[in-house]
């Protein structure tokens, strides 16, 4: 896999000097015996410096030259070109990327506390034996205990090799323990990956970052003889093409195409465009094993090209709801100190030539469209798939939603100013600290529930709110999702989330009754024409 990794070149996000990058002169200019350019960069230069110095209000120069960038970039009329600055830059290549320089931990406030939640594999905080529910007291010389996990985070991180002196509070130790970090690059994992029952492997992409097709990869390799395997592509916002294509690359056969692109050749008129196609080099992880993707509204990007590619060959069944349709290339630029420019330079299509790109306004909001008018494609099964933008499941189910009891859970919480959520989540931490404790697997008595209700109570929300139909039940299953997760236990979090999870659901069912990839799509048809017919019954009911 690492070596399949190095041999795609196509990405989604590149990152190059501006040097070479501009047009060359025009006819004009050449006549005139100069630049038009260097005179229009001269014209900017001197109305900023006259405005700096003689405006009736202050402006500072930087401020004036980032509103002259900003302005450009707000002409280009392009809802996903933006300007980053050296802070937002960093931001940027951190979330795309899951790197950060620091010691490998995520820290929660639970109890007022600033508690560490989780610990990443190999990093200095793994290395040095912290856990999992250790409080944080003290960041060097200073102390934390009233810190918010801000204040944490931005104390612990630092520069690659420096050090950071934490000192945390555990639980059986009267004084705390001191632990001396040496911060180094830290790799936040795209993929998390378990076996629900019925031996059907789950695999949840949260974002197609760098090294996500390596880690899928890995998490292949432990599903030992899973009967089907489920992607979780759902609220993936997308990420780097190249990715993408190797996460393609790990499931089709070689020779298959991933995707193609076509981008503006720099320099060159606005018509001229560059065309590569990428193509599957190595042979499939899974050749035989059922696959069904899962995705939404919010599935975009890297993660519609690589449900893209799967879906045209089928190779996996897609349910869910329509994804975003994000069809576009965005290049990113570095600008001199630290800032970065991103912008639209291009367009992708899938294996059959869909272009994914789902048109909406300058605010993203999708514009009309008429269902009888979009074009079909046919895949090599047969099987025929719409393309109008985004991707469109074979077996469309909607998502969940709260019940009115439910949602006077939350109003009375939110009226009461009470942190629900965070209660939940600290009364999840301690109960998966206990199971880890005596080696048990994911649980909760009713017992415990019970208590929590209670306490739920005698914080000052009404019984009738809180033991209202459905509500207990709703909240043990939201805690024994935080349970799981907590343990890290993804398989169980995914068994848990199925009870209110329709399309999750739907997908366990169906691999439940196949054994083959082939089978899984007329049992898809025959689900919706059951879920038709029982929309229709239930209309006519009424």
């Amino acid at each position: 896999m690492k070596r399949r990794i190095q041999t795609f070149v196509l990405a989604l996000t590149l990152a190059s000097p501006l040097s070479g990058q501009n047009a060359p002169p025009t006819a004009d200019s050449t006549a005139k015996g100069g630049d038009v350019q260097d005179h229009e960069a001269q014209v900017l230069a001197d109305a900023i410096n006259v405005i700096s110095s003689r405006h009736l209000s202050a402006f500072h120069d930087s401020t004036l030259w980032e509103a002259a960038i900003q302005g450009m970039v707000a002409y280009l009329n392009d809802p996903y070109a933006e300007l980053y600055t050296p802070a937002a830059a960093d931001q940027y290549d951190e979330a795309t990327t899951g790197n950060y320089s620091g010691v490998g931990m995520q820290i929660t406030l639970l109890n007022d506390r600033v508690t560490v939640t989780a610990v990443f594999k190999r990093t200095p905080a793994a290395e040095a034996g912290m856990q999992v529910g250790d409080i944080i007291v003290g960041v060097n010389e200073h102390d934390a205990t009233q810190w918010s996990t801000a204040m944490a985070a931005d104390s612990i991180r630092g520069p690659v090799g420096s050090q950071v002196n934490v000192k945390i509070q555990r639980a059986g130790y009267d004084t705390p323990i001191p632990f001396d970090l040496t911060r180094r690059e830290v790799h936040v994992p795209a993929v998390y990956a378990g076996t629900m029952a019925d031996s059907i492997a789950y695999v949840r992409l949260d974002q197609v970052r760098r090294n996500a097709a390596q880690e899928m990869d890995d998490a292949l390799k432990h599903i030992g003889d899973a009967r089907g395997l489920i992607i979780d592509l759902r609220q993936n916002p997308g990420g780097f093409l190249d990715e993408s294509l190797m996460l393609a690359d790990i499931f089709l056969k070689p020779g298959s195409i991933l995707a193609s692109t076509a981008q503006r050749v720099p320099g060159a008129p606005a018509a001229q465009r560059d065309t590569e196609t990428a193509r599957d080099r190595y042979p499939a992880e899974v050749p035989n094993l059922p696959i069904v993707m899962l995705v939404d509204g919010y599935t975009a990007s890297g993660a519609e090209i690589f449900a893209g590619a799967l879906q045209d060959y089928d190779r996996a069944l897609v349910v869910g709801e329509r994804t975003f349709g994000k069809g576009l290339v965005q290049t990113v630029m570095s600008l001199p100190y630290g800032r970065k420019l991103k912008f639209t330079s291009g367009v992708w299509m899938t294996p059959l030539g869909r272009s994914l790109q789902r048109p909406r306004d300058k605010e993203l909001r999708p514009l009309p469209e008429d269902p009888d008018t979009f074009p079909k494609v046919t895949t090599p099964g047969g099987r025929e798939l719409t393309t109008a933008g985004g991707i469109f499941p074979d077996l469309p189910v909607a998502a969940d939603t709260l019940t009115l009891n439910e949602r006077a859970l939350i109003k009375a919480a939110g009226d009461a100013q009470f942190p629900l959520g965070v209660r939940m989540a600290e009364f999840s931490f301690k109960v998966a600290q206990d199971l880890m404790a005596a080696h048990q697997p994911p649980a909760l008595t009713q017992a415990q529930l019970d208590e929590f209700v209670k306490s739920l109570e005698t914080a000052g929300l009404s019984p009738s709110v809180v033991e209202a139909p459905g509500v207990p039940a709703y909240i043990g299953w939201q805690i024994r999702l935080n349970i799981a997760d907590r343990m890290e236990d993804y398989g169980a979090e995914a068994d848990v989330r199925m009870a209110r999870d329709p399309a999750l659901a739907e997908a366990v069912k169906l691999l439940k009754s196949v054994t083959t990839q082939a089978e899984l799509f007329p049992a898809a048809q025959a689900e919706v024409a059951r879920l038709n017919e029982s929309a229709s019954a239930s209309a006519g009911g009424h």
